[in-house]
């Protein structure tokens, strides 16, 4: 069996950076941000929202995912319905990529799933190990405010803080360095996970 991990970390600690690490050191990976993306430009998902949130949400054929954080995120019962839909079919591709890892001749040394909601979606369970992320909050908030996250307030109030992620996860690891340094960090767990 190809060890089941999921990645985790605060909004600009690193999740993506650390993700592409791993791809590098030889890691299946998945984002479940891009799973999220995936699902929004099939028209059930598309027609779902816009049945919920109204025609404001959709430009063409596509959902303008600004204007739906605006909408899902302004009261509790919105984003509730908004991930009771998404999260089961986030799980039903996560676990459909997985079996198809495990055909593979020769399988990938481990496979990686970014949730960035990983313990407060209660999905930790569901992997062999977890890897928190952690970085320093000001170089967070500046890689945050660099890219412009919208809804941001709303959605770091959703998250657990980053010593409750690293409390709950298997492994923690600091990005306040290089990416070169990161990769060191990370590959140090990938052998870790493999003993």
């Amino acid at each position: 069996m190809i060890p089941f991990v999921g990645l985790t970390g605060g909004i600009g600690a690193g999740k993506s950076t650390a993700l592409a690490a791993l791809e590098r050191l030889g890691a299946a990976t998945l984002s479940t941000d891009q799973v999220v993306h995936e699902l929004y430009e099939t028209p059930d998902v598309r027609a779902a929202v816009q049945e919920r949130f109204g025609g404001i949400v959709v430009s063409g054929e596509a959902v303008d995912r600004s204007v739906l954080a605006e909408r899902a995120f302004a009261t509790p019962e919105d984003r509730r319905w908004l991930e009771e839909m998404l999260w089961p079919k986030v799980g039903a591709r996560m676990f459909g990529w997985r079996e198809q890892l495990e055909q593979l001749s020769p399988p990938p040394r481990v496979a990686i799933v970014e949730v960035p909601l990983l313990f407060e979606s209660g999905m930790e369970g569901a992997f062999d190990a977890t890897i928190a992320v952690i970085s320093d909050e000001d170089v967070r908030a500046e890689r945050a405010s660099a890219r412009s996250h919208s809804a941001l307030d709303e959605r770091a109030a959703r998250q657990l803080s980053q010593q409750e992620k690293a409390a709950r996860a298997t492994y923690v690891v600091a990005n306040d360095g290089t990416v070169e340094e990161l990769e060191r960090e990370l590959s140090t767990v990938l052998d870790n996970l493999r003993v």
